[in-house]
């Protein structure tokens, strides 16, 4: 077999397509292997917009970046035609190894969004052997008309949280479908206010779903997020996940601790002591929070308001988290009614969770909550971490998408077709 064949074959050309020559340019580094591809003589095309075929019109030299061959860099080389069609004039066809302007094979794509799935941007360049720009076009590409294709028919409950885009008072907002069983990421928006819900809504309907068909919003306590959820979604009942309730607690603590540090000298450790679990503390946290909570500070009073949560947690039933949600709020509210302005994180934490109390009690019923998303934040902050941050909210949205979204198989069938 002659070793055009072997390159036709390995390419997985069809007629009347075949690789007619090769040669080893030696003086780049690394050396590049060039591969002629030609038409048989007198073949005929397809028109691009209907299929017919038509004799060429004019002929075209292209070129295209594949896979490495060995360790030397592949080009593929054509003379491409436009074909001359009745009904729809002159147009360039598409060939079959590469998508219509692009300067890679689709197979090259096809590593590239693998490598690009697994590491940063910049690192699966380094090992390509292009620029970042270039593989950032390329997953713009597939990602964008990946989600182009998106079914939103059958999503009856999604969650929404934010998350930092960068420093900074950056942020997207990731909706993700309760019910999708892996990759639920359906829409990720620049921004954390009302407009985010607005524009999901517009998406949702654009992809084949109902505003009326979605049955429950999971969110955080935020009065934007509240606000939009009954207006764009009428129909749904609104669950606070219950992460939330307890983050805003978390954070009214170490709002007082910092306030307190700056006038009185706190036990040693006791800032990790006081975030984290009880069963995770060593024994210097422990001894540090046993002083806090021995010696009148407002940090031991904000921290057993936190943990009195656990309490409520447990409940076992939709009423007996009322109740016990509803006996937490007024001791906690008895216990603050020192004037000390130290503590007025907790008074606000209070406040807000009272104010949402029924839709913090429709976590028992749903079954439903942000654990999900919350764990995905991670992941997508991860990836952020690795890449030493993005370019923009856009390029990190592209990677929230790729990792998050129910696309990989669609970009999988791309690359086949």
């Amino acid at each position: 077999m002659a070793s055009s064949d072997i390159f036709t074959l390995g390419l997985g050309l069809t007629p009347p397509w075949r690789v007619v020559d090769q040669r080893l340019e030696t003086d780049y580094q690394p050396h590049e292997l060039h591969l002629a591809v030609a038409a048989d003589p007198g073949a005929r095309f397809p028109c691009p917009t209907c299929g017919r075929l038509c004799k060429p019109h004019d002929w075209k030299e292209l070129s295209w970046r594949h896979l490495n061959f060995f360790q030397h860099a592949c080009i593929i080389e054509a003379r491409v035609p436009r074909t001359d069609c009745p009904e729809h004039g002159v147009l360039r066809i598409a060939v079959p190894w590469a998508r219509p302007d692009s300067g890679f094979t689709l197979l090259f794509e096809q590593a590239a969004l693998a490598l690009m799935r697994e590491m940063p941007v910049a690192a699966a360049a380094r090992i390509i052997g292009v620029t970042d720009q270039r593989l950032w076009r390329i997953l713009r590409y597939y990602v964008g008309r990946a989600i182009e294709r998106l079914d939103l028919s059958g999503v009856e409950a999604i969650a929404l949280d934010e998350t930092a885009a960068k420093r900074g008072h950056s942020y997207v907002t990731v909706f993700i479908d309760l019910d999708a069983a892996e990759r639920p990421v359906l829409f990720v928006t620049p921004g954390k206010g009302k407009e985010c819900m607005t524009a999901f809504r517009a998406f949702l309907v654009e992809h084949g779903g109902e505003a009326r068909r979605i049955a429950e919003v999971v969110c955080d306590m935020s009065a934007a997020f509240l606000a939009a959820a009954a207006e764009s979604f009428p129909q749904a009942s609104v669950t606070v996940d219950w992460f939330h309730v307890v983050q805003i607690f978390t954070t009214a603590v170490e709002q007082v601790r910092r306030a307190e540090a700056h006038q009185h000298n706190l036990p040693k450790g006791v800032r990790w002591a006081t975030l984290k679990r009880p069963e995770n503390l060593t024994m210097a946290q422990r001894q540090a929070l046993d002083q806090l909570e021995n010696s009148g500070f407002a940090t031991a009073e904000a921290y057993r308001a936190k943990e009195m949560l656990r309490w409520v947690r447990l409940a076992a039933t939709p009423q007996a988290a009322r109740w016990r949600l509803t006996n937490f709020l007024n001791h906690v509210t008895a216990r603050l009614d020192d004037p000390d302005h130290l503590l007025d994180p907790v008074r606000q934490a209070v406040d807000t969770v009272r104010r949402n109390a029924k839709r913090i009690i429709r976590r028992w019923k749903s079954g439903h909550s942000n654990a999900r998303l919350e764990a995905l934040n991670g992941l997508f902050q991860a990836a952020r971490a690795r890449a030493r941050g993005y370019r923009n909210t856009a390029t990190f949205a592209c990677i929230i998408y790729l990792l998050g979204a129910p696309i990989n198989a669609m970009l999988d069938v791309f690359h086949s077709t």
